[in-house]
């Protein structure tokens, strides 16, 4: 008797991608989505309830501390999020696919050392490497997009690595070696394209976390620093008004849940396909 394997069930793709574009959307035209100046301070409409108005100021989400508009910093806090998780994934995304491609193709010495990196980076939990990295060279935008392309590098060098100790051994290969092709081209040409849909793959699932550990950096007080709005320092604000002005941290929160699960859902979605298509 042969047993079956049950597919594994999926949620359902379609509410998702609208909801991942939207939230592109939202980044790219911030500055004419966002009704108010997210900076702004009117200290007569503090901590204004949502759908509140105070000194002809609407306040759809409601206000902060210093009576800033809780929709525009949102909106802005969005260009912020998705810009430092795109600048993180495709800088660690070069660095670990190039690595890992490079210690597959040239094996010996040179593969050991770039492979013993990647387990020693890799045995350190990713958000202690993170904060200690972004407290040695400073909180900032572009600190953050360094310490998270420098600390997440080792997974795609581990799926380029195994993806390309697959590839190397094909009969194209070793014909591109004999007529001359140098070890650049070899990677370009011919390994990259055949390796790049696992890494693909990676850099989708790679993203959610990026917008998690940028928000959990600025939550601490060393991602993106005030008064630039960021989902993390906003809810780090809304932390200290909960029993107060709960809609501080409930709709930042809200955003970056429904992000990151939409992220992670098109990810399991794309592995799942590239597995099938390996099959």
């Amino acid at each position: 008797m042969i047993a079956r394997t049950l597919p594994r069930p999926r949620p359902a793709l379609w509410p998702f991608i609208p909801i991942l574009a939207g939230f592109v959307l939202v980044a790219v035209f911030a500055p004419l989505i966002a009704p108010h100046d997210p900076d702004a301070q009117n200290l007569l409409g503090r901590l204004k309830a949502p759908g509140t108005t105070a000194r002809d100021t609407f306040y759809l989400l409601g206000s902060d501390e210093l009576g800033r508009d809780l929709l525009s910093r949102i909106v802005h806090g969005a260009r912020i999020s998705l810009a430092v998780a795109i600048a993180s994934v495709v800088a660690s995304g070069i660095i670990g696919t190039a690595l890992g491609m490079v210690a597959a193709l040239r094996g010996g010495w040179t593969g050991t050392i770039i492979m013993r990196v990647v387990d020693i980076v890799l045995s350190i939990p990713p958000i202690l490497l993170a904060i200690i990295t972004v407290a040695v060279l400073g909180p900032g935008i572009v600190n953050v997009v360094v310490v998270l392309a420098l600390t997440r590098w080792p997974r795609y060098a581990r799926v380029a690595y195994g993806q390309t100790l697959s590839v190397v051994t094909m009969p194209y290969l070793r014909i591109a070696r004999f007529t001359g092709a140098g070890p650049v081209r070899l990677l370009w040409r011919h390994v990259l394209p055949n390796i790049i849909g696992p890494i693909i793959v990676v850099a989708t699932l790679e993203f959610g976390l990026m917008v998690l550990f940028e928000a959990g950096l600025s939550f601490l007080g060393l991602g993106v620093q005030p008064p630039t709005p960021s989902w993390g320092s906003i809810l780090s604000t809304g932390r200290n008004y909960v029993s107060t002005a709960w809609w501080i941290a409930t709709f930042p929160g809200l955003c970056l849940f429904l992000l990151v699960l939409s992220v992670n859902v098109i990810g399991d979605t794309l592995r799942d396909r590239v597995d099938r298509g390996s099959d």
